[in-house]
């Protein structure tokens, strides 16, 4: 009776597992039967244009592991001939190794160059073996940091390039995997033998000048010397076709030793990665939407009383001349950068001579956000905040105030990159190019460039951007007519915005911004650059600060791009 009872137990177990878990055991005997290697991809590399050809700026490196199987080796040999070879190398004490001698693989050590692995081969130590990786080098160390970015432990990309185009650099890992036999050798035939062959990242070509990259960089870290500022970041545009010529941070970092950073705060691309309020650099913009929709000429004039009243709150000027109080005109109050003018543009926005209507508000946001891409992506490439600003509608106390504070570049979050694209397109004849870090790629040795991008939209006419170039230059030349070179165009506008603390605005910090675009007399321009200032508990100002820095990175420029000027008057 208990023979068939057992008997009845092992049928049973047999079916169960015959019929009911077939495919799940069929497929732990084939796990078992297959030997399966990982075929790693070639993370791609990255270039920076040197003149027309690309230069590699991030490249990989064969680097290897000393593998140490305990069951196998020998640790007395071990110690007297290993130890000499890999020497600081080493990442364990030969004890740890061999504490547990059931273990097959140990990492003794890694990152091994290519002349201390073969001196491991040649030793030919039993139960040690190499295995080859890839390590990134970035060649010119700390160039470009923030817009690179860097490769982790883990070999994924982090933060700038490295980050944002992680997929397209990592490629696909192939497969390939063969049936062994009881040895653990794989047998070479079988019908379940596979082999998917790596797929190999992109080798990408930016379209940074590897040379305006380092030459902006070292003026940045002189100013912040030279000045007594903590932070600069700077950005350089092609403004005929949206490309990025440099896209700077100072501070940096040297991203093959990544960890060497006092917070993450050092990784950031505050080109792309950080909104602030760009103040009076918002001016032309305002000014662009009021020319363009003929609700006034650079000569139609208001009353300028110094300050304003919107909401039951004064909004004063920085400036307080006597000669500009009274009746000016409008070239005046963007020439002395009058907050006054720029909310009078709103209020003739509306179609008003004093008060900000729907209609005003619902204009400037037009262009702000839908034609100059303020408070949103601009599809660059790269890791980028979006911004914000507060709709005209919105159902928020003192819509008015809000937006007169907009028109001079507060109460609202943008990035560095949307303002230097928007304002690309009011000097280049009105057309917005989204802007670009993507010149192409490297196929076989050879450049394979990108279709040159159409322009996405145009924000204003031909007309109107010629007038505002006149404009910003009269703005830039004002009070200093010597400050640029002879036979060069080159204008622009300073910005002085407050920080908040707190949530509320503070008189103990500002952050100082420059935007401006350069290039010969008679000519369109053939640069648009950027640059912003900031130190915490510092009142940093576009023009003392901000603008030195913009004077600096202009004057490199007319000499490296060869701009030859043009004929003065």
């Amino acid at each position: 009776m208990g023979l068939l009872a057992v008997m009845a137990v092992i049928v049973t177990r047999l079916f169960f597992i015959q019929i009911v878990q077939h495919d799940e055991w069929v497929e732990k005997a084939a796990a078992q039967q297959t030997k399966q290697n990982v075929l790693k991809a070639k993370r791609g590399e990255i270039y920076m244009m040197d003149g027309d050809d690309p230069v590699a700026v991030v490249m990989n490196a064969t680097v290897y592991m000393v593998i140490v199987d305990p069951m196998m080796a020998n640790q007395e040999e071990l110690q007297t001939k290993l130890t000499p070879i890999i020497a600081t190398h080493q990442r364990a004490t030969w004890d740890e190794v061999f504490t547990d001698k059931t273990r097959r693989y140990y990492v003794v050590a890694r990152d091994v160059e290519r002349s201390i692995a073969e001196a491991v081969a040649e030793a030919e130590l039993t139960g040690v073996w190499l295995q080859a990786n890839i390590k990134r080098v970035y060649p010119e160390k700390t160039l470009g940091s923030t817009l690179l970015g860097f490769v982790n432990a883990d070999g994924i990309g982090q933060y700038g390039v490295e980050g944002a185009l992680n997929k397209r650099l990592s490629g696909k890992d192939g497969l390939l995997k063969t049936v062994k036999d009881i040895n653990n050798v794989s047998l070479s035939i079988g019908d379940d033998n596979i082999k998917e062959p790596a797929i190999n990242g992109e080798d990408i070509v930016l379209t940074i000048d590897k040379n305006i990259q380092y030459n902006v960089e070292k003026i940045l870290e002189a100013k912040t010397k030279e000045l007594g500022v903590a932070n600069i970041s700077a950005i350089v545009m092609d403004p005929r076709n949206g490309k990025v010529l440099a896209m700077a941070n100072v501070p940096g970092y040297d991203p093959a030793d990544y960890g060497n950073v006092e917070s993450a705060e050092s990784y950031i691309n505050h080109v792309t990665e950080d909104p602030y309020e760009p103040a009076s650099t918002c001016k032309p913009l305002t000014f662009a939407a009021g020319l363009e929709l003929g609700v006034f000429t650079p000569e139609s004039t208001y009353f300028n009383e110094h300050v304003t009243h919107i909401d039951g709150w004064p909004i004063e000027n920085a400036s307080k001349n006597d000669q500009i109080y009274g009746e000016i005109s409008m070239r005046t109050a963007l020439t002395w950068s009058l907050n006054t003018g720029s909310i009078q543009v709103l209020r003739w926005l509306g179609g008003s001579q004093t008060e900000i209507t729907q209609l005003g508000r619902e204009r400037l946001y037009d262009y702000y956000y839908n034609k100059f891409g303020l408070g949103r992506p601009t599809g660059i490439e790269l890791m980028e905040a979006s911004g914000f600003l507060i709709e005209p509608n919105a159902n928020a106390y003192g819509l008015a105030s809000t937006y007169a504070n907009m028109t001079f570049g507060q109460n609202l979050q943008v990035t560095m990159l949307q303002m230097a694209a928007a304002f690309s397109s009011i000097v280049n004849g009105g057309n917005y190019y989204a802007p670009t870090v993507i010149a192409g790629k490297m196929e076989n040795g050879k450049f394979v460039e990108e279709a040159e991008k159409e322009p996405v939209r145009q924000t204003i006419s031909a007309d109107t951007s010629a007038t505002l170039r006149e404009m910003l230059y009269n703005v830039r030349t004002a009070f200093n007519k010597t400050i640029d070179p002879p036979g060069y165009y080159v204008g622009g506008k300073t910005g002085t915005a407050q920080a908040i603390e707190n949530g509320a605005y503070t008189f103990d910090e500002m952050v100082g911004s420059y935007l401006g675009f350069g290039g010969a007399t008679g000519e369109m321009p053939e640069y648009v650059v950027m640059t912003r200032a900031w130190e915490d508990g510092k009142e940093i100002q576009g023009e003392k600060q901000a603008q030195v820095v913009f004077n600096a990175i202009s004057n490199y420029l007319l000499d490296y791009l060869q701009i030859k000027p043009g004929v003065t008057e």
